[in-house]
């Protein structure tokens, strides 16, 4: 129903759906794929994007806010204004422990 009818090769050889008729010739060739485009490919994480920012003290943080003096009917009030500008992007962070990538088709349960 209206879903989209591309199909992509996956990242690891036994995910997906083959379309041929000899099951056993189509993992041999998804194998040979993946050891020729993936060579030692682990189904472990060990790296992220990060969330959050430097600004331009330094400071790391997920947001920025800046303190604004607003005088309305001769009463002063505080308002915070969110910074979206000048910020830097952490960057790649090391995990402390290996995650399993999302894609990795293996059920995990506890034995």
């Amino acid at each position: 129903m209206g879903g989209s009818g591309s199909k992509s090769k996956g990242f690891w050889s036994f995910s997906g759906s083959s379309s041929g008729d000899d099951p056993a010739k189509d993992a041999n060739e998804q194998t040979l794929t993946r050891v020729r485009s993936f060579p030692g490919a682990t189904p472990f994480v060990f790296t992220r994007r990060s969330s959050m920012f430097f600004d331009e003290d330094g400071d790391l943080a997920h947001e920025f806010y800046e303190e604004t003096i607003v005088t309305k009917n001769g009463r002063k009030k505080a308002k915070l204004r969110r910074i979206q500008k000048n910020l830097t992007p952490q960057g790649l962070i090391k995990l402390d422990h290996p995650c399993i990538h999302v894609d990795f088709p293996v059920i995990i349960c506890e034995a």
